[in-house]
């Protein structure tokens, strides 16, 4: 499916020629802060490929990060379907709220009872966590103090099992095993110092590739 591509004329700023920009990390998801563009903040942010915002409080053009360093490097920008609100994916350097916390959003005013959030990023938090601050009677802690062999030992076992419930043909098991795989990976990952930034880093250059050689293809 073709990206449909507008102009910058084709937004539409509001009385006082602005335009929210709702920014996200481009490997979690995560909405890091919300902020707001004019037309120069937003042919700066594209020439530069880094967020520039419009700051409200000070009447003054923003480029994140020229004060921090937290600078954010643009992915991609995109408009809603009435073109007058923006999502810019970014990659940040580091937190985006200048209380120094990754994003500007972490006081919650309502959870459901029934239904729960739930992310890579909290889960590799947490097994850190449990590598870090020791809890007793914690599996992921008794991994961590059995050491990498004990890891890679659960890694090969969950595999085989991945295996074993995917030639059985049931999904229901096989969606447990693999569960129980990216688990033991993810305590993997954080033994050998490796992050979701990382992988997300490898797969996304895999896909460059590939769009390569698919349109290779299509001029042969």
């Amino acid at each position: 499916m073709a990206i449909k591509m507008i102009n910058i004329d084709e937004l539409k700023f509001d009385e006082k020629g602005l335009i929210p920009a709702i920014v996200v990390d481009s490997v979690s998801k995560k909405v890091l802060t919300l902020a707001y563009m004019n037309r120069e903040s937003l042919k700066i942010s594209m020439e530069k490929g880094l967020t520039c915002f419009w700051s409200r409080s000070r009447q003054e053009l923003w480029l994140k990060g020229e004060t921090s360093g937290n600078y954010q490097h643009i992915v991609s920008i995109t408009a809603d379907c009435d073109a007058d609100a923006l999502v810019v994916s970014v990659m940040p350097d580091g937190p985006a709220c200048h209380k120094g916390t990754t994003s500007c959003f972490n006081d919650k005013i309502y959870q459901s009872d029934e239904l729960s959030d739930f992310s890579y990023e909290d889960l590799m938090e947490l097994i850190k966590g449990r590598k870090t601050e020791k809890k007793e009677g914690s599996y992921t802690t008794y991994l961590f103090e059995k050491g990498l062999d004990k890891i890679l030992k659960k890694v090969g076992e969950e595999s085989t099992e991945v295996i074993i419930a995917a030639k059985s043909e049931d999904k229901a098991e096989t969606v447990y095993e693999i569960a129980d795989l990216a688990y033991h990976v993810m305590v993997l990952m954080i033994e050998a110092g490796i992050d979701l930034a990382d992988i997300h880093k490898e797969l996304a250059s895999r896909h460059v590739i590939d769009k390569k050689i698919k349109q290779e293809k299509m001029t042969k």
